[in-house]
């Protein structure tokens, strides 16, 4: 199997109604998220293209699982970010703009292109390296992660608060 970044529908020869399931290599690029930079795990990714011709046009259906590493926005260590995609588009031409897809030029699907942006659609508002990552101390800087839970700092603490030591509750 071949990566397709351009996958010419015409070539599948289906008449309306006909579908075919189509698997599919494809290329995963570098991403840019939230300021941060990830990398992808494996360059290419294995996945499974359906292609329904309809009267003039086609219903496609993407699924593949990708994988990209970055950094944890909690404790900056390393985090690494799996999805499972499963992406749908329909191309009616003269159907309207909602049936019509951004990834099909004529018979040709730009699936390198879908497949990054439905990728990106799945992606996490915040990467973390675990669910339950204690993130950096505040008073040393170190990875919580890797300290004991009972860890912590022995001063004066911020003098901002220091008129709360005042109260008295009766």
């Amino acid at each position: 199997m071949a990566r397709t970044d351009l996958l010419a529908l015409a070539t599948l020869v289906l008449s309306p109604g006909e579908a075919k399931r189509v698997p599919v290599e494809i290329g995963m690029d570098p991403l840019e998220f939230g300021g941060e930079h990830y990398e992808p795990v494996d360059p290419v990714v294995e996945g499974i293209l359906d292609v329904t011709r309809t009267v003039g046009g086609w219903s496609l259906r993407l699924q593949f699982t990708g994988s990209v590493e970055g950094r944890c926005v909690r404790c900056l260590g390393p985090a690494t970010v799996t999805l499972d995609v499963d992406a749908r588009e329909v191309e009616q031409p003269g159907g309207g703009e909602d049936l019509q897809s951004p990834y099909v030029e004529g018979s040709d699907l730009e699936l390198r292109t879908w497949a990054r942006e439905a990728f990106v659609l799945e992606f996490p508002v915040h990467v973390v390296c675990q669910e339950d990552c204690r993130g950096i101390c505040a008073g040393c800087g170190q990875n919580l992660n890797d300290l004991p839970p009972d860890h912590g700092h022995e001063g004066p603490g911020d003098s901002r608060w220091s008129k709360l030591s005042e109260l008295k509750f009766d």
